[in-house]
This record gives structure tokens, C-alpha cells and sequence, in this order.
């Protein structure tokens, strides 16, 4: 057994590492989130879940069609930047979903890093149910991240997956919100897709790290003080956005607020 087990476990590493994932079916997301702490208006992004029957994948859409036609070599560096910015996100992330792991690729300041985390998320199955499209859901309660957070799934799909790197449910997750709102998937479509994408993973070339090496690598980013030197010279403009770099690091509102 402890032999299945970790064979299983350097299959599930050599899937992540390469370029193509064999899709079966695939959820597409919609999520609204407020970035900044006191925000009242909620920004809106959408994502798709790429599934089959031992994994599954998550990633930005804008990624998700900006990587295809990288992969094509329909987009590339000869593209015009209108063109590269219609598939540029906030959300970089690539995130794999095994039973036992979690496998995020994460491009930071034009490097690549990866890192790997237990799939250990433990929900609370609650006696509530409401309907979701033509899905009857029931509800469930989990602490992860430093944030309490509240799904919907139905037993009608029988995936134990849903949106980010939440899972483990006995059907596949339709909504999932933390209990302040700040952060709320819906699913938006459902259909099956059988395809191979080629194009899941491009950064194949990332570096194993620790997770809390990159944890809230975002807030830095943001808040990199010497992001606009080469291509501001006025220096009463430079000291304005550098305040505005400063303040919005201070008041970030990830989705993660704690590595666990």
C-alpha cells in the first residue's frame, strides 16, 4: 500500500509539471471580490475549472485564452501590448487538484514559482439546503485561510471539486463565499469538454518553493516601491504613486490572509 501510495503521489507531481491536462467536463466561474479593505463595490472576474475523474485544474479565464493562443503562437512577443493586456489578470495563479495535493503555479515580476500544499480541507456537511439552477444544494462550513466559508454543493454532479482549491465535497461545489463576502464564486456554466488542453500549464519551467516563500506575493508586488522609477522621471509624481503603492499594500484584502 505504501507503494501505490507513493507512485500515486510522483504520478500526481509529473501531471502538474507538464503543459497539457485531459479535460472531461469543465465549470466556468464567476467571482466577485473586493481587493481593498472598505470597499463597497465588488470587482468581477470569471474562471475555469477543468475536471476529469482524478483531477482537476483552476485558472483564470483571461489565462485560461491568453495561454492558448501563446501556445499557438498567436500571441507572442511580436503581439501588440493592446493585445497581451486583453489577457492580462490580477489572478496569475495555475492550481491542480489531486485527492491528496494541491499544485499552484505562480508567476511573480517575470519568474516562476511553484509550490505544493496538503489537501486537507474539513467541512462541516449543515441539514440547509436551497436550489442553484436546476441543482439541488446542500450547505457545508469550513474554516481555511483564515477565513470561514460557506458552499453550496450538489450531489447531482458527482465531482469532489469546485472554485480555487476548494474541494473535497460529495459533489461539485456551485457557490462557495467567506462569511464577509469579500470573496464569492457562483458557477455560470456546466457542460462536458472532452479535450486535451495543451496549454494548461505554461510555466513549466517553475521553481519549487516553500509556500510561505511566496505567501502574499501579491501585497508586495503592489506595494514595490521602486516599481515606477524606469518610466517616471517627475519626482513629485514619483512620490505620489509610490503613497498610492504604499496605502493599497497596507489595505490589501487577499483571498488567503493565512497560509493554512
Amino acid at each position: 500500500m505504501k507503494e501505490l501510495t507513493l507512485l500515486f503521489i510522483i504520478l500526481s507531481a509529473k501531471i502538474f509539471s507538464q503543459t497539457s491536462f485531459n479535460v472531461v467536463y469543465e465549470a466556468d466561474y464567476k467571482l466577485q471580490y473586493k481587493s481593498q479593505k472598505g470597499n463597497t463595490i465588488a470587482k468581477e472576474d470569471a474562471f475555469a475549472l477543468l475536471i476529469n475523474e482524478k483531477e482537476s485544474y483552476f485558472k483564470n479565464m483571461n489565462k485560461y485564452v491568453g495561454d492558448s493562443l501563446r501556445y499557438e503562437n498567436k500571441l507572442n512577443d511580436k503581439s501588440d501590448i493592446n493585445e497581451h493586456s486583453k489577457y492580462y489578470t490580477f489572478f496569475r495563479e495555475n492550481i491542480g487538484t489531486t485527492n491528496g495535493k494541491i499544485y499552484v503555479t505562480a508567476p511573480i515580476s517575470n519568474k516562476n514559482f511553484k509550490y505544493e500544499e496538503t489537501n486537507d480541507i474539513d467541512w462541516k456537511l449543515q441539514n440547509e439546503y436551497k436550489k442553484i439552477g436546476n441543482y439541488k444544494c446542500q450547505k457545508a462550513i469550513t474554516k481555511k485561510y483564515g477565513r470561514t466559508w460557506i458552499a453550496y454543493f450538489t450531489k447531482d454532479i458527482p465531482f469532489p471539486f469546485g472554485p480555487y482549491k476548494f474541494n473535497k465535497l460529495p459533489g461539485l461545489i456551485l457557490e462557495v463565499y467567506d462569511e464577509n463576502n469579500d470573496y464569492h464564486y457562483t458557477l455560470y456554466k456546466f457542460g462536458k469538454r472532452k479535450y486535451t488542453s495543451k496549454s494548461a500549464n505554461m510555466n513549466t519551467d517553475a521553481k519549487l518553493v516553500d509556500k510561505s516563500k511566496i505567501f502574499d506575493y501579491q501585497r508586495k508586488e503592489i506595494g514595490d516601491q521602486n516599481q515606477f522609477n524606469d518610466v517616471i522621471e517627475d519626482k513629485e509624481t514619483l512620490n505620489m504613486l509610490r503613497k498610492k503603492s504604499a496605502d493599497k499594500a497596507k489595505n490589501y484584502n487577499p483571498i488567503e490572509l493565512s497560509i493554512y
